[in-house]
């Protein structure tokens, strides 16, 4: 599981409140922000909103898919998704061209077909998360 830092849309104060809450990890994030009344007890605990955690939460489920790393993460953010909402908001022919032309910016080799389509469908599978 990928360390909290490695969430872009989070403030240091949290971060901070967070590990000393023991949220070290996005999967704890996860964990412990699970159900509205967790995710509210997360935001009272750390002096943040609900909106804040739908936030990191949104982000931590994007860096927790499968063959991703610190690279997608910045190849993500450079073609315009922040968290898996923004990949759900797309099909995947828009997911591939943005993906693609985020690498060209980058100069990175593109991922494969098989993995994007993979991120694309886990994106979905954990879409009621």
């Amino acid at each position: 599981m990928p360390p909290i830092t490695e969430l872009t849309r989070i403030e240091p104060v949290h971060l901070d409140r967070l590990d000393r809450q023991g949220v070290f990890t996005t999967g704890l994030l996860l964990e412990v922000s699970e159900t509205p009344t967790r995710r509210q007890t997360l935001a009272d605990q750390v002096d943040a909103s609900t909106n804040d955690v739908l936030t990191w939460r949104d982000e931590a489920l994007m860096l927790n898919l499968a063959g991703f790393g610190p690279t997608e993460h910045i190849l993500l953010s450079q073609s315009g998704f922040e968290g898996l909402r923004d990949i759900l908001a797309v099909d995947l022919d828009e997911f591939r061209g943005r993906i693609a032309r985020g690498a060209q910016e980058l100069n990175l080799d593109s991922p494969t077909d098989l993995t994007l389509e993979s991120w694309w469908e886990q994106a979905r599978t954990l879409e009621d998360e």
